[in-house]
């Protein structure tokens, strides 16, 4: 079988496309073939040995992936061949196949596609554990997502307003905020023209922003911190810019506010049944109608680079999918 994989720590443009063979289907695991998987801003920073998991290479990137269950080894129970499911490996993904533990699988609904399907967990299971179980995000409440038209950040638009906020978009161009018009957002900021502080406050008529979604980080952050309403709550969810922020303490103080951090991954781990209920209820959204991913593009294997670099120059307007079988 093909294979995307990363041999040396020198990032996407070092990713090469081989022949490897099949995976075996050991105790407890299940054999998927993958026919989509999704690529996220940190699989450029795997890649590279800049993430907090180091794997050992040779690996595969991606982290999510969509397919159809080909083979069920012993002691499994969950799932039949033929069935159709996503997950999320950590990375390895970007493979025609893949063996893995039968419970970071999640049965996918014949009304969502493996393209959407696949780009689910990880950022609209961290966009609802963030909002939902860390934000405590309320119907009526103001909701601003800090970049907000790439994979994470339009996920959480999509997911602000299924929850009944009233959403503000925060992105770098008007293009990008168009897409985040259409996928549910009720106000738009450019923050590249604009102070992001007046700005919000404006919109908010001075009252200032209830949660405050960031996986951006930089500037930005302090920003937005300095704009938000009493008792407020900003979500520390990543840092695309590349520069993690100094909180001051002082503003958390004088806004009876909170700093709370997102860390979807530790949830996983700690509190799977948690995730296995959100995922389910997020593809419900998806499965009614009621929420629809944006698909920035797709990319056959020997492609994968090329969108790993439309995530690196942070152009993504939603997910980048990889098509192993193309």
């Amino acid at each position: 079988m093909r294979a995307a994989l990363c041999k040396v720590l020198e990032g996407p443009n070092s990713i090469v496309v081989e022949n490897i063979e099949k995976p075996k289907v050991g105790d407890g695991e299940v054999l998927v073939r993958v026919e989509a998987a999704a690529l996220n801003f940190f699989d450029n920073l795997i890649t590279r040995g800049k993430y907090q998991f180091k794997p050992e290479m040779p690996f595969s990137p991606c982290a999510e992936i969509a397919g159809v269950v080909e083979e069920l080894g012993t002691g499994t129970s969950r799932f039949e061949v033929g069935q159709r499911v996503v997950g999320y490996l950590g990375w390895g993904g970007a493979q025609e196949y893949v063996s893995v533990r039968e419970e970071v699988l999640t049965a996918l609904p014949d009304a969502v596609s493996f393209i959407a399907g696949c780009g689910i967990p990880v950022t609209y299971g961290t966009g609802y554990h963030g909002l939902k179980d860390r934000g405590h995000l309320k119907a009526g409440e103001t909701l601003a997502v800090l970049g907000a038209a790439g994979g994470a950040g339009l996920a959480a638009v999509e997911l602000g307003h299924q929850m009944g906020a009233r959403v503000i978009a925060v992105a770098s161009s008007d293009e990008k905020l168009e897409v985040c018009r259409q996928h549910g957002a009720d106000e738009l900021i450019n923050y590249t023209d604009c102070d992001l502080k007046q700005a919000l406050k404006d919109v908010t008529g001075g009252k200032g922003v209830d949660v405050v979604y960031d996986c951006v980080g930089g500037a930005h952050t302090e920003a937005a911190l300095r704009a938000m309403a009493w008792q407020g709550r900003l979500l520390v969810v990543g840092f695309a810019a590349g520069d993690i922020p100094k909180i001051p303490a002082n503003l958390l103080l004088l806004k009876g506010c909170d700093a709370v951090g997102v860390f979807w991954g530790a949830m996983l781990e700690r509190t799977p049944e948690l995730q296995a209920a959100n995922a389910a209820e997020i593809l419900e959204w998806c499965a009614s109608g009621a929420m629809v991913p944006h698909i920035h593009g797709t990319y056959p294997l020997d492609q994968i680079g090329v969108g790993m670099d439309i995530l690196a120059n942070r152009e993504a307007k939603g997910k980048v999918v990889i098509l192993p079988q193309e």
